[in-house]
Order: structure tokens, then C-alpha cells, then sequence
């Protein structure tokens, strides 16, 4: 497996646990924010499973083998499960960083695609990131910050 297949794989996985954790985040938010957040965790979970099944059929295009179970995921992902109780408000500056995290990492997978010659791959980034940043910028705002 070349860098870009490791890459991406990476990335099915940040994919698959962050899915998880805003399911987490749907069931067990709490507060007077409740309606909302749990429409808005709902709505991310949505498109990050579009995302998530993209990358993965992505990965297969070039050659790779995505990988498809839990233990992998943890393995590879750059994020971390949720493992703990928390406010709301914890919850949305967590799916935040998470957010902040792919972009960054997504980045630096400009320039592995590029550098392979793979501009379908780079334009998913970049399409990617797009999306990403402006909700990590509504949930910094709704963070107050």
C-alpha cells in the first residue's frame, strides 16, 4: 500500500469513529440546548457517513483496501472515542477539535495526492476541508469563541 492508500485509510477510520461519536453525542445530549444539538449531531452524522463511504470507495478507485472494521478504525484514526460523560457544550467543542483535526490532516493530503499526480483525490480533499471548516466555524461561534 502506497502513502496516499495509507492516507486514506486514515481517514476512512477519523471517518468512522468520528460517525460513532456523533451518534454518541445524538442520544446522549442533555440541557436546554437538547432540540437543537440533537438535530445538528443528527444532520453530521448524515453527511460525515457520506464522507465516510466516499473516502472508503475512493480508496478502492486507487488500488487500496479501506479498512472496515472497529479495531482497525482505533488503530488508525487520529481521534479518540468518547469514554466519558459530557455537558454539551463538551460535546460540541470536541466534534470542533475533531473537525479542526481532519482539516488540518486533509492539508497535508493535498500535497501526498498531488505529489502522486492524483488531482481526484486532492479535489476530494479540498472539497472536503470546504465543508468541514464552515462547521467547525458555526460550532466555534455557537461555542462563543
Amino acid at each position: 500500500m502506497n502513502d496516499l492508500q495509507m492516507f486514506l485509510n486514515k481517514q476512512v477510520s477519523n471517518l468512522a469513529v468520528l460517525f460513532t461519536k456523533l451518534h454518541h453525542h445524538h442520544w446522549y445530549v442533555k440541557g436546554s440546548n437538547f432540540f437543537s444539538l440533537h438535530v445538528k449531531f443528527e444532520e453530521f452524522y448524515d453527511e460525515i457517513n457520506e464522507l465516510y463511504d466516499e473516502f472508503a470507495e475512493r480508496l478502492l478507485t486507487i488500488g487500496g483496501k479501506p479498512i472496515s472494521n472497529l479495531k482497525g478504525y482505533l488503530e488508525a484514526s487520529s481521534l479518540n472515542e468518547v469514554d466519558e460523560d459530557l455537558t454539551a457544550l463538551q460535546m460540541v467543542k470536541m466534534i470542533h477539535d475533531d473537525f479542526i483535526l481532519i482539516t488540518d490532516e486533509l492539508k497535508e493530503g493535498i500535497v501526498l495526492a498531488q505529489d502522486q499526480k492524483d488531482e481526484a483525490t486532492a479535489d476530494l480533499f479540498i472539497s472536503t476541508i470546504a465543508t468541514l471548516e464552515k462547521h467547525a466555524w458555526m460550532l466555534r461561534f455557537y461555542l462563543d469563541k
